[in-house]
């Protein structure tokens, strides 16, 4: 039986909207304000961080877009290590300047309670805030959920505020872990376990979802 998904697995020419989405979700949080206190700079800090990590994401993982682009999620296949992205050091520094300390701060204090099984990492959920953004954030996280569990792993997040925490609650992920981010705010490092034989996926299936996808590339 067809099942039709309210999401579209993103495609190397969807990271410009992405970027735009991530960046209209992060800038106007906590995180946002004291990773870039310049609120004129932050925008454009954020943007480029983020397309870092998404353009790295499409070729080690995955991203969904709701299909009318309202919300997407981006996602790290980590069932074995990932590299860092390509001049990591020198790009992070020209898109951040003065504030990539304060990025660097906040990758090394996730990084050292990341699990070190196999799993899916969510990297962004990505939905603007706006009167339909609990919906759309439910729809995409939900819809993606759908792709990824073919895959039979596990799931694991970063949880930074506490509506996101009742909606993954809500989604099947349990409290693994909560440590404190460098500005003091606690994140909730939450975990999916994989779905029952039969509901999702073989690990074989992992490389042909999203590993190696590249510059475009119209797999999909």
């Amino acid at each position: 039986m067809h099942i039709t998904l309210p999401v579209n697995r993103a495609r190397w020419r969807d990271i410009d909207w992405i970027i735009d989405l991530v960046t209209a979700t992060v800038v106007p949080t906590p995180l946002g304000g004291w990773l870039v206190p310049d609120e004129r700079r932050r925008p454009a800090v954020v943007a480029a961080v983020a397309r870092i990590w998404i353009e790295h994401a499409l070729l080690f993982g995955d991203a969904f877009l709701l299909k009318d682009g309202a919300a997407a999620t981006v996602w790290f296949h980590r069932y074995r290590p990932i590299p860092p992205p390509p001049r990591y050091d020198e790009r992070i520094e020209d898109a951040c300047g003065d504030h990539a300390v304060r990025f660097r701060r906040l990758d090394h204090v996730l990084a050292a309670r990341r699990p070190d099984e196999p799993h899916n990492h969510l990297a962004f959920l990505a939905a603007p805030p706006d009167a339909g953004r609990a919906g759309q954030a439910a729809a995409v996280l939900a819809g993606s959920h759908r792709w990824m569990d073919t895959l039979g792993l596990p799931m694991y997040a970063e949880v930074h505020s506490s509506a996101d925490r009742r909606l993954f609650r809500r989604l099947g992920y349990r409290e693994r872990h909560r440590l404190s981010r460098p500005d003091g705010v606690p994140v909730d490092l939450l975990w999916r376990p994989a779905p029952p034989v039969g509901l999702g996926g073989a690990r074989s299936a992992v490389p042909a979802l999203g590993v190696g996808r590249q510059p475009g590339s119209e797999v999909g």
